[in-house]
């Protein structure tokens, strides 16, 4: 376009000029009597011919001068072609974008243990990779030579929480007051227990993880690998739940999906709602976020539920609630919220459907109660093969399983492969028959601090410094 504009005033200008230099010639022509005709009419016809002259070329100019500014309002409007400048910048840019994205991935994968598939990444790309890339995949490669194996199964720690007190002032005035002080922790001190859990080279493993069972239902030991000092330590929360009888104390009401896919509390003050990280779910979730290499392949904790008060915060038990239509939402709602969380790395274990202590029962009463958690709870969450026993109260003692023993015979047939009981005896308790994988938990709650306290067990010490961890302010203001 201004190319036309510069060429259209330039032509402009030519026949400016060569107007006046015409009428110039013309002038200078009559001026000096070339023309006979002229000099006999004498000035007056001379006069009087210049002004024709002149006003033709006045007219014959503002013609040009229309025709001129014409092209050039022509030129000022026609469309250029686009030049698609984002197209070549994103050719350009895709090769680098390409080869980071690599990189990033392969370290995101090796920052959570998982080299294997952070190896196999690089070397699909080896041929075409760049130095960085090929410097990773050596690094890499030498990073998995050193890895510890975790070979043993009764070496593989485990530690457990309940639900957290948002509210201390509110727990440790209600009526249950006592309980709450023994078998709950605030959430102040369970983020100092997981900071130092971290600071201590502890990483989370998924149980299941841990084992696998062949085609003839035979459980062998994966065990993992972890690079020097790190070690494995399954997480597990109990009674996920927030039963009824815990209204108005101080701890979180139930877990929803935020709009971003995040789980997330609801944590009721008078007839306000607030949604927030109030639990270990969406706490563990933003330490794991911030700190990917404390969980091993995304791995986060199992959750134990019962069933007679709902699950996640839900009534959802048709055998409580009734079989209605807003049971029937609440099955709903629950079932959203057990999707999400198995997808961010939670696993589900049952906690029996009534809280029910498995040493004492009945094997008629076992299988009564299994029978609701099946038809009540497992389409919620999905079937497990995880039981993770209330009170820590084993079907049997130290010994291993075996077929002459009822319970364990019956649980198998619905099965579970995985149980958990609690031994505050030792850092670690696992035992492995070709057909259960046991593993003992220890509680982290107001009792085992108030042991360590004063000096009776110190279990805690390779995991946490109750010292340092314990609410002082909180518990004792109470």
């Amino acid at each position: 376009m201004l190319k036309e504009i510069t060429f259209s005033v330039f032509f402009l200008q030519f026949i400016e000029k060569s107007l006046y230099f015409a009428s110039y010639s013309f002038f200078v022509t009559i001026r000096n009597g070339t023309s006979k005709k002229m000099k006999k009419q004498g000035t007056r016809y001379m006069e009087k011919k210049q002004k024709i002259i002149l006003g033709a070329t006045s007219a014959l100019t503002i013609v040009i001068l229309i025709l001129s500014l014409f092209f050039v309002i022509r030129s000022s409007t026609k469309k250029e072609p686009i030049i698609p400048e984002k197209k070549i910048t994103e050719k350009a840019k895709e090769p680098t974008d390409d080869k980071q994205q690599l990189v990033t991935q392969a370290k995101n994968l090796a920052q959570s243990y998982d080299y294997d598939q952070a190896i196999a990444l690089l070397e699909k790309d080896s041929k075409n990779g760049s130095t960085e890339t090929q410097q990773l995949l050596q690094t890499l490669k030498k990073e998995k030579e050193q890895l510890i194996d975790w070979s043993d199964p009764t070496q593989i720690s485990h530690v457990f929480f309940h639900s957290l007190i948002v509210d201390p002032q509110k727990a440790f005035h209600s009526q249950q007051a006592q309980g709450y002080k023994d078998y709950m922790v605030t959430v102040e001190e369970f983020n100092r227990s997981i900071e130092q859990l971290y600071q201590n080279d502890f990483v989370l493993v998924n149980l299941n993880d841990l084992i696998q069972k062949d085609e003839q239902g035979n459980l062998s030991f994966n065990g993992l690998a972890l690079p020097e000092g790190k070690k494995p330590l399954v997480l597990s929360q109990d009674d996920v739940s927030y039963y009824e009888y815990m209204d108005n104390s101080g701890f979180p009401s139930r877990l929803v999906v935020s709009n971003n896919n995040e789980i997330k509390n609801v944590y009721k003050e008078k007839d306000k709602e607030e949604i927030g990280d109030f639990d270990m779910v969406p706490l563990i979730d933003a330490f794991v976020k911030k700190h990917p290499d404390f969980s091993y392949r995304g791995a986060k904790g199992t959750l134990a539920l019962t069933g007679y008060n709902g699950v996640l915060g839900y009534r959802t038990s048709k055998s409580q609630y009734g079989d209605n239509e807003k049971t029937k939402k609440e099955i709903k709602e629950a079932k959203k919220v057990a999707e999400q969380l198995k997808k961010d790395g939670w696993s589900f274990a049952s906690h029996t459907w009534g809280h029910l202590n498995m040493t004492q029962a009945s094997l008629e009463d076992v299988k009564k109660d299994n029978e609701l958690w099946q038809q009540e709870v497992a389409p919620i969450l999905g079937k497990t093969n995880i039981l993770i026993y209330p009170f820590g109260a084993d079907i049997s003692d130290w010994q291993p399983y075996s077929a002459e023993n009822q319970k364990f015979a019956y649980l198998k047939s619905q099965g579970f492969d995985i149980f958990c009981n609690v031994d505050a005896s030792t850092p670690a308790w696992g035992q492995l028959g070709t057909d259960f994988y046991r593993n003992a938990r220890i509680n982290i709650d107001g009792i085992r601090f108030q042991s360590d306290l004063d000096g009776k067990n110190p279990i805690l010490d390779p995991f946490i410094n109750v010292h340092d961890v314990y609410d002082k302010e909180a518990r004792e203001s109470a």
